[in-house]
């Protein structure tokens, strides 16, 4: 699969379509979810064209990994979650129902978040 330079997150990192930024530096951008699934619901991109977690892990830079990593450690101090605590989630692939093909984290939290799978069904 090739990347798509018109997918929703790279029209956002172009500036095309707004968002509710938290946080931005070189390696990635960091804003509210427009529809959130938990009281806190961030979405942390990197800034490049990388599709899921195995293309980023396989074709960014060093440096870009650890800034994207960086970055939403930064993302969750600044909105003090460690606390309560807080979940991030990666979708990769049509069966983890990865809806934008621009690699990218979720963090959640303001609840609690239940269990992270259902039992049962492993």
């Amino acid at each position: 699969m090739s990347y798509d330079p018109n997918n929703i997150f790279a029209r956002i990192l172009r500036g095309e379509i707004p968002c509710n930024k938290v946080y931005e530096d070189e390696y990635a951008l960091a804003f509210h979810d427009i529809a959130p699934q938990a009281p806190v619901h961030v979405l942390v991109i990197p800034k490049g064209e990388y599709i899921s977690f195995d293309d980023f892990s396989q074709t960014a830079p060093a440096e870009a990994m650890a800034g994207f990593y960086r970055a939403a450690q930064k993302v969750t101090q600044m909105l003090e979650l460690q606390p309560g605590g807080y979940r991030i989630l990666a979708n990769t692939g049509a069966d983890a129902h990865q809806e934008v093909p621009h690699y990218h984290l979720h963090i959640f939290a303001g609840c609690d978040l239940g269990w992270m799978i259902k039992r049962g069904l492993v």
